[in-house]
């Protein structure tokens, strides 16, 4: 298994970790400046660990050997 495709794994999940407390901080927000402020900074870190871990896993090639007959 290549390495840049786990951590690519795991920063997509940690993305979507991300966005998804985002979306619970935004549901549960009273309009209070300190929610504004984390749900901005929890989705812009969630959006960008999402892309770039879907960006390592497209981008990394398996360099897998052909059998030897």
């Amino acid at each position: 298994m290549n390495l840049k495709r786990v951590f690519g794994v795991i920063l997509t999940v940690l993305g979507i970790v991300g966005l998804i407390y985002a979306a619970i901080v935004f549901i549960n927000s009273g309009g209070a400046s300190k929610e504004i402020k984390s749900l901005i900074v929890y989705g812009i870190l969630g959006a960008v660990f999402f892309f770039t871990g879907i960006g390592l896993i497209r981008d990394t090639r398996d360099d897998a050997r052909p059998p030897i007959r």
